[in-house]
């Protein structure tokens, strides 16, 4: 068996700007702007960008992909957590062709923690960099042993704490498996908010203090994913389909930078 390395909440929490630039999840926008100047570097949104404008695009966006939703193929936070820091670096499909094998190994926390690295790596090996995930993983089920009972907390600031843990990884566990709206930003969501007009800024926390400016709460998890399938369908990083884009036929979308 690998020996166990317990990995304490207090030493994570030593990351700079974590404290200071969160926002208590489930809190208004308000919250989420506090202090945002200090991390946008891009300049302010478009002046176009309104918030009738901005649930208008999710309106749309709902109509067109109304089961959008987490692709990450999970069974309950622990599954979630695990399925999510595991997607770095690779796409969710990779991902969900291991996790119901690795799952069944691995059930909780602390099978996770008990695991033998070598096997661990094994069972990676498709997704590659299979020693640093095996190792990752073994630290997490570790923590969430030794620092939270075995269970995944259901607070930004906890979640952020544990190893390999960042704030885009807690965003998608709050807002997908405790149902606290969160704004997830990815590749996607970054890129379409910059066409749109929501903002300029290209540092992640930033972009999502001018999402949770113009979205309300309610939007914040699924308004996302829609972004996100809406980015993978058609508005695409190189050649964008705007011929094709129900947004740009709406007069919804400046096309900012395309």
């Amino acid at each position: 068996m690998t020996r166990r390395t317990s990995v304490p909440l207090a030493a994570a929490r030593s990351r700079p700007g974590i404290a200071a630039l969160d926002a208590r999840p489930g809190g208004s926008p308000a919250a989420y702007l506090a202090g945002s100047q200090v991390v946008r570097p891009g300049g302010p949104p478009a002046a176009a960008a309104t918030p009738a404008r901005a649930a208008a695009v999710d309106d749309e966006l709902a109509r067109l992909y109304p089961d959008a939703r987490c692709s990450l193929i999970h069974d309950g936070p622990f599954q979630l957590l695990v399925a999510t820091v595991l997607s770095a670096q690779t796409t969710d499909v990779r991902v969900n062709s291991l996790t119901p094998a690795l799952f069944a190994r691995y059930p909780d926390a602390a099978a996770l923690a008990g695991a033998e690295e070598r096997a661990l790596e094994e069972e990676l090996r498709p997704l590659g960099m299979q020693r640093t995930r095996a190792r990752r993983l073994i630290d997490l089920g570790a923590a969430l042993v030794d620092s939270c009972d075995g269970v995944v907390p259901a607070t930004r600031d906890e979640l952020v704490a544990l190893p390999g843990v960042g704030r885009k990884t807690a965003n998608v566990v709050l807002g997908n498996a405790f149902g606290v709206p969160a704004i997830t930003v990815d590749t996607h969501v970054g890129r379409l908010a910059r066409r749109l007009g929501w903002t300029s800024a290209k540092d992640p926390l930033a972009v999502e203090r001018d999402i949770a400016a113009l979205w309300e709460p309610r939007r914040w998890t699924d308004g996302c994913h829609r972004l996100i399938e809406h980015g993978r369908a058609v508005c695409r990083a190189r050649a964008p389909r705007c011929e094709s884009c129900a947004l740009a036929d709406e007069g919804l979308c400046p096309r900012v930078g395309v």
